[in-house]
């Protein structure tokens, strides 16, 4: 009986070593990342025509890392982007004692509203800051995204290829961005993820929760991401209209700033005009990234500077 005891402990160790690793540090890369499709293939083609010299910056260096792929009719300052098809202006706030980054983003069409895997591949425990997938994508405005690659399951649709599509409940929220440019917050065991990409989604996120809903804050004010605290960084992603985004990046566990609850979190998108808006994930992977540099102060609680996480939201070319 004590032998089997003994077999018994042994295996139940390896398994659980095993489930460990295969959860934060196995990368296991299912599906290289599939050459994007349709508008996406189009606005890079294009791009790559238009795409040009040095643009005006005022100030910093990090403008010029921008200017180098972006339209040659870019005009860049220091908390702005403007050309032919891409608006950004940044803004920093105080907003119930945290410092919450904000970026209003205007643009031609979604396809340059982007996603970006690490190390350009999907699959789990694959992972780079949000600035390394920036600066290899070429993007002129990022954060990161919905960290998919934590999780074998939730709707993961970038850029118009469809990579997973099962779910944990029905009642798991994604977010779903359209080819017209407009957003909504689904269950996903209302529609697959088929359906929805048949009915024109070109991305498609899985963290959540919906923060704004046809205009209306979705969540309570005591509602929370599971094993989470209640006052965080966070990342959120709104629409004010099709084509008019809002990126929202707020610190937290520090001194200098607590951190957003959601309710905060989404009474500051319903603020900024949000008729739609979606938590991303937040805490140590809450990262905004803006010609050049990283402009939030990320942190976990324990240790300052960016979190590897799987994949970014990015604008750009």
């Amino acid at each position: 009986m004590k032998k089997w005891k003994i077999l018994y402990d042994i295996v139940l160790v390896v398994f659980t070593a095993f489930v460990l690793l295969k959860t934060f540090v196995i990368s296991d890369v299912k599906t290289a990342q599939a050459e994007s499709t349709g508008i996406y293939t189009q606005t890079s083609t294009s791009a790559a025509d238009t795409a040009g010299t040095e643009s005006s910056s005022s100030g910093t260096s990090s403008g010029e890392t921008a200017s180098a792929t972006s339209s040659s009719s870019a005009v860049i300052t220091e908390n702005s982007y403007q050309d032919d098809n891409i608006s950004i202006t940044v803004t920093e706030e105080r907003i119930d004692g945290t410092t919450v980054y904000i970026a209003d983003i205007t643009v031609s069409s979604v396809a340059y509203l982007k996603s970006a895997f690490a190390s350009n591949a999907y699959g789990r425990n694959i992972k780079e800051t949000t600035s390394e997938m920036a600066e290899s994508n070429n993007a002129i405005l990022a954060i990161n995204g919905d960290y998919y690659g934590f999780r074998d399951y939730g709707y993961v649709l970038r850029n118009g290829t469809l990579y997973r599509s099962n779910y944990e409940s029905k009642d798991d929220e994604a977010f779903v961005i359209y080819d017209d440019g407009s957003c909504e917050t689904v269950k996903e065991g209302s529609a697959s993820a088929e359906s929805l990409q048949e009915n024109g989604a070109v991305q498609i996120y899985s963290f959540g929760p919906g923060l704004i809903e046809n205009g209306t804050i979705s969540v309570t004010q005591n509602e929370e991401v599971s094993q989470s605290k209640s006052s965080n960084p966070r990342t959120a992603i709104g629409m004010i209209s099709p084509l008019h985004y809002v990126f929202v990046v707020s610190d937290g566990r520090t001194s200098q700033s607590t951190g957003l609850s959601l309710y905060q979190l989404a009474s500051c998108m319903q603020d900024l005009g949000c008729t739609e808006a979606y938590n991303l994930d937040g805490g140590g992977s809450s990262t905004i990234w803006f010609n050049g540099q990283v402009i939030n102060n990320p942190t976990d609680g324990n240790k300052s500077g960016e979190r590897e996480v799987s994949d970014i939201v990015y604008i750009g070319y």
